[in-house]
């Protein structure tokens, strides 16, 4: 009941919840459920694998097919049952199961399987999980993982039936206060907290919080998972820290994940191996092979093998007499610093000198050190790509081994994350903006801060009963390197309708043809690029740049917010949507690349930025605009449902309250002659798709995974309250009240942006709409997409002047193909049609593939990955939405690729 005599915090009291008791929170013209359908699985890769450590994938689910516990079976596509364990990763508003993971024991490998209902089989020797006081113990068959609760050791000891096997593995890393001068100070990993998130049968994992400590300080704060699997001999360890330091003063001097090996017996009965994009390197502490004197036959092919020698009595004389007079070798080194070049050395004690023993091109980083009676591998993926990496084996000779996974070698450079450019005159808001119109980089002082930002690696430990042989450690080299990869069929997730609109490839008709060709040409283009161009390092793998220089013929890596993308117009939506429609593999694994650097590296996990991403740069986060646009959940999700990755689920939950960021971090704090609005208490300006959509995207995510209502009430008041506002969605942006999450009426007019709708807020709207029933919501959404790409005729007709540019057009046609066929509207279809293949203000001189001559772009003067990324999209959607009135448009082809023209040196 309003008072009397409302005063000011009354009556907003009142516009804010207005009308929220009258929503449905769920839609109930809903198609009916269809009749439950097995699941078929493939391998990506199209066949299956010769080895994998176990495996874990996602399968959705039409809404209403599976209610809440029901059983579901992995089995072959013969029947066979298969070991499996399974758990609900989201449902849908009506409470029925939306996504399940599943995971297989290690090596199941048949060339096809299905989910379907059925009680699930167990693996014969379950994964089990005790506790003690001060551990958590894993049984694998024979095999038994002790991890620590507290220390520094994250894994204690492993031991074979008993024997042994490994040593305590510990996070280490060294930090100088100088790049170029001064001793390290070493560092090492502190366990703060243990969590047991799974407990078998198939799959175990245990998730390790923590800081690392040197002196009284503890910083750069870990996160690591442990995975173990049925059947597997390995551990998987996905390691993820934060950088907390001062980039000026705190220079990372290594970072690394180090094992203890105990090594018994004769030292050559001690092997080390170490994989190659060549020969295996394969070779005895103390060598048998290529001596003056033969030892005999049996000797040298059991070393070579990795087996015991015979007994020593056996061995010719004139070697067994003299065994001690062959140098040992304790300590290898596997350097790759850059992606296209790597070096092995050894040596054979400390203060010795090292040898040269091999060289190559691109390691697949897996080291062995152990003996016929057990040993340990430790494998590190993206080896090459996230250079300076290394593997270093101490000790060899002594009763343990060190063997060390550095995901930064001590033998490079210190990391430098220190801002690469000063200010440069640029300390009010005016040149400021004189360098962002010039650069195209959006600078502020202090703001090119790196603290806060993350890295994700992932990393796999064996703990072995013997020394495997060379084969078998090649497999295991190839398949931590490149982990085989269970996804549901295209066919079924597509039939579940889940995320927005797509559709599988159709080449039915000649237009339909070019579009699914070019699809295909963007994929590979831009995967060649990352390779041409070396687009690796500990920082960048995973990234691409934005915009091509056509005069230097390279990128524009060093020109402000032309170079690093930074998800900039949403390239990672695009590539897992194509991954949706193919399941194509390199469409997966370059999607997998982008989500883990994009999520991690663009990204502050702590300090004042906390949840919020940095718009594109010379350095990742040298960019002074901090968004949520760049921290979008919609880019992680399709990753997160299709492999129930668990650090990627802790990611999105991270940005649940991240709007509160907004109250200190203002993105729109020197847009040229803006004036400030005059906001409520409590509130905050907001923009609707490059802020509050990204939001929503977070919100639905954790509604669906946990079925919370907070999070579907909060979209719902902000869903409502656009709606609600005299111009819906083409207002743009509105005051945001942070306590209801409910926008505030200030009887605005329209303002319409070009990178309002190209974040995602296409793409969740439209998932929205299907899941909730908010009508005005449904209006002001179809108005925005019916409106945006108007002629200018119809549209001053309807609302008079003024009528501003519009950019993107090309990938705006998905917004008007969206709601012609909601409408089912075949005019707004056919302007849809023109409008995506008018090639203006988008991609461009295609259908044809791009051409290189010496590595070099010919073909496309003035390529821009967000375009290209855009009409990936636009495609996509298209291809769904309109099919029909695509083949009856014309392909236009621009003389040359559409770069962003109207306001690409204006602020975004």
């Amino acid at each position: 009941m309003t008072p009397m005599n409302p005063t000011r915090r009354d009556t907003l009291k009142v516009a804010l919840l207005g009308g929220a008791t009258a929503l449905l929170p769920v839609r109930l013209d809903a198609a009916p459920a269809p009749a439950f359908q097995s699941a078929p699985i493939r391998w990506i890769d199209g066949a299956a694998p010769t080895m994998h450590m176990g495996q874990t994938f996602g399968v959705a689910w039409p809404r209403g097919v599976l209610k809440r516990n029901t059983a579901l079976a992995v089995r072959t596509v013969d029947g066979a049952d298969i070991p499996a364990q399974t758990w609900t990763t989201a449902t849908w508003p009506d409470g029925s199961i939306k996504w399940t993971a599943h995971a297989i024991p290690a090596d199941v490998a048949p060339a096809g399987l299905i989910v379907t209902r059925g009680r699930a089989t167990a693996p014969a020797r379950a994964v089990k999980v005790t506790e003690t006081t001060d551990a958590v113990v894993i049984d694998v068959g024979d095999l038994r993982w002790e991890i620590g609760r507290t220390g520094p050791a994250l894994v204690r000891s492993a031991s074979q039936s008993g024997r042994p096997v490994l040593g305590p593995v510990t996070l280490v890393g060294s930090v100088k206060s100088d790049p170029l001068h001064g001793e390290p100070v070493s560092f090492a990993g502190e366990i703060e907290k243990v969590t047991i998130e799974q407990r078998g049968p198939v799959r175990a994992v245990v998730k390790i919080e923590g800081r690392h400590a040197m002196a009284d300080r503890r910083w750069l704060p870990f996160t690591v998972r442990l995975y173990a699997y049925a059947g597997s001999a390995a551990l998987r360890i996905v390691h993820s820290f934060v950088f907390d330091g001062n980039a000026g003063h705190d220079f990372l001097a290594s970072l690394g994940v180090q094992a203890s090996v105990p090594v018994r017996g004769a030292l050559h009965d001690r092997h080390v191996r170490i994989a190659t994009d060549g020969q295996m390197f394969a070779e005895g502490i103390r060598p048998l092979t290529g001596l003056r004197r033969d030892p005999g036959r049996t000797f040298r092919e059991a070393q070579v093998a990795g087996h015991a020698t015979p007994p020593l009595a056996t061995m010719a004389p004139a070697v067994r007499d003299t065994l001690e007079r062959i140098p040992p070798w304790g300590d290898f080194r596997l350097e790759q610093p850059n992606a296209n070049g790597w070096q092995l050395t050894k040596r054979t004690a400390p203060g010795q000198g090292w040898i040269d023993a091999d060289e190559g091109r691109r390691a697949p980083g897996l080291a062995y050190v152990g003996g016929p009676d057990g040993g340990v591998a430790l494998g590190q993926r993206y080896f090459w790509q996230r250079h300076p990496t290394a593997l270093h084996i101490d000790g060899a000779d002594g009763d343990a081994a060190r063997l060390t996974a550095w995901l930064w070698s001590p033998e490079a450079p210190a990391m430098d994350l220190r801002p690469y450019h000063g200010a440069m005159g640029m300390g009010g808001f005016a040149a400021q903006n004189e360098g962002l119109s010039v650069t195209y980089e959006d600078y502020e002082p202090g703001w090119d801060d790196a603290s806060g930002i993350a890295r994700t690696s992932e990393l796999t430990l064996w703990a072995l009963p013997a020394t495997p042989d060379t084969a078998t450690l090649a497999q295991m080299a190839k398949a931590q390197a490149t982990p085989p990869q269970l996804m549901a069929t295209p066919e079924h997730l597509h039939a579940a309708h889940v995320f927005s609109d797509w559709g599988l490839p159709d080449r039915s008709t000649p237009n339909r043809t070019a579009i699914e060709n070019q699809l295909d040409n963007l994929i590979d283009f831009y995967a060649g690029e990352v390779d041409r161009r070396s687009w690796y390092g500990f920082w960048n793998h995973g990234d691409i740049m934005h915009t091509y220089d056509s005069d230097r013929h390279r990128w524009r890596y060093d020109i402000g917010g032309f170079a690093w993308d930074n998800s900039e117009l949403s390239p990672d939506l695009w590539l897992w949507y194509s991954v949706l429609r193919t399941g194509n593999a390199q469409a997966f694994r370059f999607a997998e690349a982008m989500t883990r650097h994009t999520g991690e590296v663009d990204v502050y996990h702590g300090g004042r930025f906390a949840g919020m991403g940095t718009r594109h740069g010379v350095q990742h986060w040298s960019d002074s605009s901090k968004q949520p646009r760049v921290s979008n959940a919609s880019y992680r999700r399709i990753f997160y449902y299709l492999t129930a990755d668990e650090r990627v689920g802790d990611l999105m939950r991270d940005l649940l309250t991240s709007d509160q960021t907004l109250q200190q971090v203002e993105i729109g704090r020197k847009v040229p002659g803006a004036k400030k609005p005059n906001l409520p208490a409590g509130t905050i300006e907001m923009t609707f798709g490059t802020t509050w959509c990204p939001l929503a995207a977070t919100w639905l995510t954790e509604w669906e995974r946990t079925g919370d209502s907070r999070w579907r009430d909060r979209i719902i008041a902000g869903l409502d309250s656009i709606g609600r506002l005299p111009h819906g969605w083409m207002t743009g942006s509105a005051p945001f009240d942070l306590a209801s999450g409910r926008f505030v009426d200030q009887n605005r007019g329209i303002r319409l942006s070009h990178l309002n709708a190209v974040f995602g807020a296409v793409e969740v709207s439209s998932e929205l709409i299907r899941l909730l029933d908010v009508p005005r919501y449904r209006t002001a959404w179809f108005d925005y997409c019916r409106w945006y790409n108007a002629p200018q005729a119809e549209y001053l007709a309807k609302f008079g002047p003024p009528f501003g540019p519009r950019n993107l057009r090309e990938a705006h046609s998905r917004l008007t193909a969206y709601v012609a066929h909601e409408t089912q509207d075949a005019t707004l279809a056919a302007r849809a049609a023109g409008e995506f293949l008018s090639g203006d203000a988008g991609l461009g001189t295609w259908p044809s593939d791009p051409r290189h001559t010496e590595g070099h772009v010919t073909e496309w003067p003035g390529v821009s990955t967000n375009a290209s990324a855009q009409w990936g999209l636009a495609a996509i959607q298209c291809l769904a939405l309109i099919p029909e009135a695509l083949d009856r448009a014309t392909i236009q082809s621009p003389a040359a690729l559409g770069e962003r023209r109207v306001g690409d040196v204006g602020r975004d």
